[in-house]
């Protein structure tokens, strides 16, 4: 099963990787394609989102982290805002083509499908830890309220697919009433993968989202 969804590695045209060219002198670098400045844009984001206790990223550190002028970067996003959109546009497509590929499969249970939709979804905040600040709101604070109503918009899917796979599964088990249940139950499970993603962001990436997983799916399922 997919679990290392990570942003690509934006290249110059010469092939050169992002941080090498940034190294090289700058007579020597040579202009990126029309997308790969955008894309070097975002991994410099989600790697300044990585650094436990990082304050809020403003465009100038962004900027001068990728040597580059403010108005360099608005020739690639139109605000701030359009920057953190396109990680929260990575963050749903990863996910949810993995989620997806797991209910599509007619062999695992009800049970399993949601077990598995857990996993891969602290998986993906295990391996994208500045993401995990964007997931649980941390890097939006002060940013524009709709970043925010997206990623709660994000978690309500979560639910709705743990509450579609459980709802049949806990008919099967001569459950009274299946839909409360289930719709009970995806709560709980979406609550308990919220808290461990803000654990993790909020020790400082020490507290790994995946820390006795097993143990814990198998009791709260």
């Amino acid at each position: 099963m997919p679990q290392d969804a990570a942003l690509p590695t934006a290249t110059s045209e010469g092939g050169e990787d992002a941080s090498a060219a940034a190294a090289a002198p700058r007579e020597q670098r040579k202009r990126p394609k029309p997308g790969e400045r955008r894309l070097q844009i975002l991994q410099t984001l989600a790697t300044m989102l990585e650094q436990p206790g990082a304050e809020r990223v403003t465009t100038a550190a962004l900027a001068g982290r990728l040597q580059v002028s403010e108005a360099a970067l608005y020739r690639h996003f139109a605000s701030k805002a359009q920057m953190f959109e396109g990680l929260i546009e990575f963050i749903e497509q990863s996910v949810f083509q993995l989620v997806a590929a797991i209910t599509a499969d007619g062999a695992a249970s009800g049970t399993q499908q949601a077990r598995s939709i857990l996993t891969v979804l602290l998986q993906f905040g295990e391996k994208n830890p500045g993401m995990v600040r964007v997931m649980v709101g941390d890097a939006l604070v002060l940013e524009h309220e709709r970043l925010q109503s997206r990623m709660n918009q994000f978690f309500d899917r979560i639910e709705s697919a743990l509450r579609q796979c459980l709802r049949p599964a806990l008919a099967d088990d001569g459950a009274a009433t299946p839909t409360v249940d289930a719709t009970v139950q995806a709560s709980v499970l979406t609550a308990f993968a919220i808290g461990r993603l803000q654990r993790f962001a909020r020790s400082g990436f020490r507290r790994l989202p995946t820390e006795q997983l097993e143990a814990s799916l198998q009791r709260l399922l």
